[in-house]
């Protein structure tokens, strides 16, 4: 096969005109000038500072919107328990019923009095009746004959003539004691409706009703137990609207009020869930200077007992200048977690950073690592791979000779 022959002269012109060509290729790039922001390539994020007031995680607890601890109020035996920890009740419904025979056999040895009471009552109203129309002061005096006749002809008419005997006086005096039975059978009567109505006062406390729709969350007694005043048997409440309890230390309670909306993180999923400001308490904790405040949290996203964190925002303090990356840009090693970070030759190299709370917009905090301007991968791939970076500027190496 013939081999081209190239004149010297054309090959030095080839030359040339290629080095020309690759000059003007070189200035045509752009360079960046010194401190100009190095641009931003696909999959790249540039390390920014967290905008808006800083935030302070505060811990709390999911409990139910209402929730009551029922107590013996009367010693006996437990003869009913309705159900276990979850049954649904409704309102009204019998959950804890006590030993009441001894109470029903009072109930009816009061009714009995109360029967003989009534009956003194009219007996006495029957009385004064018959000192209206039949006074006693002018019945005759029982007696033989002819001294009874003997009264009502000579000895009554004459002490009534000089004035020794008035029988207004004696009627008047009759009707009074009658009208006095009255009220003393009437007393009685009314003294023994009372601890009638003190009876089934104590009936009702031995049975413990729902006082509203809810489950048993807890119990403490089985049927059989003997039970003293006091003792709890129960715990009920309403979890169909949940709420989550914390203490605010007092300098960011003039960042909350009623009905203002905040964000939540759940200790089980770390779901960010809104909350709304439902109560706060008017008097602060005398030795831990915090505030009460109740939030109310949305349907179906916890259970009572859960641990919540609440996102507390802070108007005291300063403006936040940690910076924030994306959540896909960590990478944890082991327990550690790590950014890559891009230098100037857009090189990974993986550095170690302490991460804070996470936002709502799926941004996190870094506490230290990490400074706003940086570039990093914003999801690493998993081919990616460098050695760990400390952040800090290389020092001088060692010169000539050493």
């Amino acid at each position: 096969m013939a081999k081209l022959k190239v004149n010297p002269l054309t090959r030095g012109l080839l030359t040339v005109t290629w080095l020309a060509t690759a000059s003007l290729v070189a200035v045509a790039q752009p360079v960046p000038y010194p401190g100009a922001p190095m641009p931003q390539g696909p999959g790249e994020f540039v390390v920014r500072q967290a905008e808006g007031a800083p935030t302070l995680s505060i811990g709390g607890t999911v409990i139910p919107y209402k929730e009551v601890t029922l107590a013996a109020q009367l010693p006996g035996r437990v003869t009913y328990l309705a159900g276990i920890e979850g049954d649904k009740f409704k309102k009204g419904d019998l959950l804890v019923a006590l030993d009441d025979a001894e109470l029903l056999a009072k109930r009816r040895a009061l009714l009995a009095q109360m029967a003989s009471a009534d009956a003194q009552l009219r007996n006495a109203g029957m009385q004064y009746s018959r000192e209206i129309y039949s006074p006693r002061s002018k019945t005759p005096p029982g007696g033989m004959a002819v001294p009874n006749l003997f009264d009502q002809m000579f000895t009554r008419p004459m002490e009534s003539f000089m004035g020794e005997r008035s029988e207004g006086a004696e009627l008047s005096a009759d009707l009074y004691a009658s009208g006095t039975q009255i009220e003393q059978a009437r007393s009685a009567l009314m003294a023994l409706q009372a601890d009638l109505q003190a009876l089934d006062s104590k009936l009702r406390d031995a049975r413990s009703i729902a006082p509203f729709d809810g489950v048993i969350v807890r119990k403490s007694i089985e049927v059989g137990d003997t039970m003293q005043p006091r003792q709890p048997l129960l715990t009920f409440a309403d979890v169909e609207y949940l709420q989550v309890d914390i203490d605010v230390p007092s300098r960011l309670r003039p960042g909350l009020r009623e009905g203002m909306m905040i964000n939540a993180e759940l200790d089980v999923t770390h779901e960010r869930v809104p909350v709304r400001v439902a109560q706060i308490f008017p008097m602060a904790d005398a030795q831990r200077h915090t505030v009460k405040v109740k939030l109310d949290l949305p349907q179906g996203v916890s259970e009572p007992g859960m641990y919540v964190r609440v996102m507390v925002p802070d108007f005291s303090a300063t403006e936040r200048g940690n910076p924030v990356i994306p959540a896909s840009a960590i990478r944890y090693n082991g327990s550690l977690p790590g950014v890559y970070v891009l230098d100037d030759q857009g090189r990974p190299n993986l550095r170690l950073v302490r991460l804070g709370e996470r936002q709502p917009d799926g941004m996190v905090n870094v506490l230290s690592g990490l400074r706003p301007g940086e570039r990093i991968l914003g999801d690493p791939p998993p081919g990616v791979a460098a050695g760990w970076s400390s952040g800090a500027a290389p020092g001088p190496g060692p010169g000539p000779g050493r």
